[in-house]
This record gives structure tokens, C-alpha cells and sequence, in this order.
């Protein structure tokens, strides 16, 4: 699905063109994108959209209907409007595999290039990375709340739009969402489609044991029934077991019943032991009904027999305490070989500048210990003293013997694919083996541990001494200094 060069923010281009008029589009410039909290008010997120983003800026060009577009604005020179026309993304992009763990100030993407091309990209890889990744940590969250059930996206109709739908449906399956009711995602994504029957077809037939027949006849090998039209434990659940037996006698096999009403946790179990009873413990138990993680865990804490969770609303529209949206940002790090950093009141909270390596400290057992951000060639070794970039009074060592691994590679350049496209499925392997490497607490739901995330000595003094120049350009005062 190809993306207009015109999905950015008017300013994108008003700061080009004025780049453009003094000769400076072309200087080498390096931006991160990165968020500062994570979502949920949980530990982490889960990186997501990097296939989206890398179609995007291979494909970015602006089509001569646009040009025209841009020149009835009446903002842009001629000449400028004549580059637009040419332009085409031929940076170079560092960034994680799909599915990996991320944490807060680490640099997911960084874009190398000229300062015009990378700074044209900004709102669309905004826009692709913070969704997908918010979608993909809301799915980790559901499924590890699930586990062993299943989680199956029932979205499609509840998502922001069609463009949101799909996303919601391809990003969920990096999170471990295992299949989708949304047909064209699974046509684009090659994802498993599920799906039951709405309460329109059982009210749509004179009985409710008529409804069930009929769909029976209809889908002998895949039939999964919904039980709560009526009465789920006097008439949907006795109706079921009526139709699995005479499915049973034609050498088919009742998958499943949906429950999508009431105490889910109750209903499940009564439904499970009456078709122990039966002689059917094959049937499986779908749930939905605006389902989120905190209920998905309740159920499963109370006892609940649910062994497929079908989630819609929270899902589509990442709701939650803490969600809504990932605030991921984009900022300069380096121009023209010079680092560069965005200063704030709060100095802990500065970007960090210049060219930087990711890495995940692990142990032995291959635990996550920490995530280390450095200076581009920075030597590290084991036994250096690392700091907190929130609070630079907080320190630790990396452990002798740890093992630190680089979390990015060069994934694009100069228009060229640098890795292979790999499917969801390898994506959703990477995110589960991942966040269960991931410290004990780490997975809570409700005050989870906190990941931690340090920065070398040499960044840390390399920000100490860029915050302090900005600081004496501005007011003539070390910050070092008593006030």
C-alpha cells in the first residue's frame, strides 16, 4: 500500500524549502526516533512498523498532481517545487528487528542522510512506527495476560478507518495475536482468519436449535457456535451439545461455542464441565465482549475455561491507563558532523546527541540485564561504570562476564533493502522468546518492574558538555556552577 508523499505536516515542507533556499539541504544529518514512556504504564513496548516505514521511504516521491497542489498554496518557489519533483529517499536507516522489546530513550530508527531527506520523512515514520508499535505492545500485553489461551483481533469494525484496521490487524500479530476476523488483512498479510456467526443469524431462524443446525449443515468441519442469544446454560449450551452429537454421528466434530455476555469466568466453567459431561472436551471456549488485559487476567486468575479470547474495541483503539498513544519523537542528533541536542529545564531529560550503538546487556543464561546506549565506536568493556539518563546521580557496572549484544543493524541504503523481509510469524517468535528474557516482574500488568536503560561515559559527557555550551550561548552561565 503505497503512502503520498503529501501524508506530513505542512511544516515539514516549509522548513525544506526555506533549507533549500540557503543551500543547506544537502549537509549530512542524523535524526533518532525514540519515545521517553512507555505505554500502559507498563516496562516496555513492542517495535513494530519497520516493513511499513522501509516500503514508505522506498517508495516516497511526490506525483506531478501533488506539485500542482503544492504550488496553489502559494508558499514555494519554482525551483523548490522543481527538487520536490526529483526527490527520492536514499538515506541510510539503523533500526531493531520487528517484535524486539524497546524501552524508553532508545534510538529505534536512526535515519542518516541528506538534512532534506530526513527531515521530509519525519511525520509519516511517526505516524507508522508510534501506531504499530502502540498496537503490537497492547497485543503482547493481551496475549501474556491470555497465556495458554489465544488472543484473536475482532477489531475490524471498531478500528479508526480502513488504513487503521489493517494496521491494527498486522501489528497485533507481532505482538502474538494469533489470527484476525479482518478478511483483507488476512489476504495482505497472509494471516489466519477466524470467525463465529453474529446473533442476527440465530434470531434470523424460528428456534435457536434451528439456527444452529442450519449452520452446522452449512460448516460441518469448522462450526463454532454462539451460545448467549438466548440463555447460555438452559438453551445455547444444551442446543450445542445437541448439535456437536449430531455432528459427531455424521463424522464431523463441533469446534467450538462463543460466550459474548455475562460473567465470563462463571459461564466458561459451567460450559466446559457440561461438555466434559457430554463426552465433547474437544469444544473450545471463545470469549469476547469488550475484553481488555486487565479482564482477560481476571477471568484466567478466577478460573475461567476460556481457551480463545476474541478482543475488539480495546485492541483496535489501544485503550487502556497510559495508552491511547505512543509518544515517540524525532529529533536531530547530528548535523553536518556536529552532534547536535535538544535542551529542556530539566537537563536529565536532553536528548542525547551524536551517532550512538544499542545494545542489550544479557547474563550468562542470556537474561536482559539493561539496555546500554554509547557513542558510535565507543569502546565498551566489561566492568564500566554506565549512567541513568534520567537521574546521572544513579549508576551501575556491567557485570564481568555479561554478554552485550547489538540490538540494531542497517536495515536500508541508498533505496536498497539491507535485510530480509521476514513474515509475522518470526516476529511474534521474536517478541515472546524476548519479553520472556526480560527480568522477573517485568510482565506485570499493574506495577511492573522498570527496565532499566543506561548511557556510557562518553555520551554522558558528551550531552554534560553540549548542555553546557547551550547554556552559556544563552545566558553566559556554566550550569556546573553556583547560581
Amino acid at each position: 500500500m503505497s503512502i503520498s508523499a503529501l501524508l506530513t505536516d505542512l511544516y515539514q515542507l516549509t522548513m525544506l524549502a526555506g533549507y533549500h533556499a540557503r543551500q543547506m539541504h544537502e549537509q549530512e544529518a542524523v535524526f533518532d526516533l525514540y519515545f521517553r514512556t512507555p505505554p500502559y504504564r507498563g516496562s516496555y513496548a513492542v517495535f513494530a512498523g519497520l516493513q511499513p516505514a522501509l516500503d514508505y521511504l522506498q517508495g516516497v516521491q511526490f506525483q506531478s498532481q501533488e506539485i500542482e497542489y503544492l504550488a496553489s498554496l502559494g508558499l514555494f518557489e519554482q525551483s523548490f517545487l522543481d527538487w520536490l519533483s526529483d526527490f527520492r529517499f536514499r538515506g541510510r536507516v539503523l533500526a531493531p528487528a520487528e517484535g524486539t522489546p524497546v524501552f524508553p530513550h532508545t534510538p529505534l530508527l536512526t535515519l542518516e542522510g541528506s538534512l532534506a531527506e530526513v527531515q521530509l520523512v519525519e511525520t509519516a515514520l511517526l505516524n507508522i512506527v508510534n501506531f504499530q508499535t502502540l498496537v503490537a505492545t497492547k497485543a503482547a500485553r493481551l496475549s501474556q495476560a491470555a497465556a495458554p489461551a489465544i488472543v484473536v483481533d475482532f477489531g475490524l469494525r471498531r478500528a479508526q478507518g480502513p488504513d487503521g484496521a489493517l494496521s491494527v490487524a498486522r501489528a497485533a500479530a507481532v505482538g502474538g495475536v494469533g489470527a484476525t476476523s479482518n478478511l483483507l488483512a488476512g489476504f495482505r498479510f497472509g494471516l489466519p482468519v477466524k470467525g463465529t456467526q453474529a446473533h442476527s443469524w440465530v434470531m434470523a431462524f424460528d428456534t435457536e436449535l434451528e439456527s444452529f443446525r442450519a449452520y452446522a449443515e452449512s460448516f460441518p468441519d469448522s462450526c463454532t457456535l454462539l451460545v448467549d442469544t438466548y440463555d447460555t446454560l438452559r438453551s445455547g449450551v444444551p442446543n450445542a451439545i445437541k448439535v456437536a452429537q449430531e455432528l459427531r454421528e455424521k463424522g464431523f466434530e463441533l469446534v467450538g461455542i462463543r460466550l459474548d455476555s455475562g460473567d465470563l469466568a462463571w459461564l466458561s466453567r459451567k460450559a466446559r464441565q457440561m461438555f466434559n459431561d457430554a463426552g465433547f472436551p474437544q469444544v473450545r471456549i471463545v470469549a469476547s465482549n469488550e475484553l481488555d488485559e486487565d479482564l482477560i487476567e481476571a477471568i484466567q486468575n478466577d478460573g475461567g475455561r476460556v481457551d480463545i479470547y476474541g478482543v475488539g474495541t480495546k485492541l483496535a483503539t489501544c485503550a487502556g491507563e497510559g495508552g491511547g498513544a505512543l509518544g515517540g519523537v524525532y529529533k536531530l542528533v547530528s548535523i553536518d558532523g556536529r552532534p547536535t541536542l535538544k535542551s529542556t529545564s530539566d537537563p536529565a531529560k536532553a536528548s542525547l546527541p551524536g551517532q550512538k550503538n544499542l545494545y542489550r546487556v544479557q547474563d550468562a543464561k542470556g537474561t536482559s540485564l539493561f539496555d546500554l546506549i554509547t557513542l558510535k565506536n565507543e569502546p565498551i568493556t566489561c566492568g564500566d561504570e554506565v549512567f541513568d539518563p534520567e537521574n546521572l546521580q544513579r549508576s551501575q557496572r556491567i557485570p564481568v562476564g555479561a554478554e552485550l549484544v547489538e540490538l540494531r543493524r542497517p536495515v536500508l541504503d541508498d533505496g536498497e533493502l539491507l535485510c530480509k523481509e521476514e513474515g509475522l510469524e518470526t516476529m511474534a517468535g521474536r517478541c515472546s522468546q524476548q519479553l520472556d528474557r526480560l527480568p522477573e516482574g517485568s510482565l506485570r500488568l499493574v506495577n511492573p518492574h522498570r527496565y532499566k536503560v543506561s548511557i556510557s561515559r562518553g555520551l554522558q559527557q558528551l550531552r554534560q558538555r553540549l548542555l553546557t555550551e547551550i547554556a552559556e550561548k544563552v545566558t553566559g552561565l556554566n550550569p556546573c556552577e553556583g547560581k
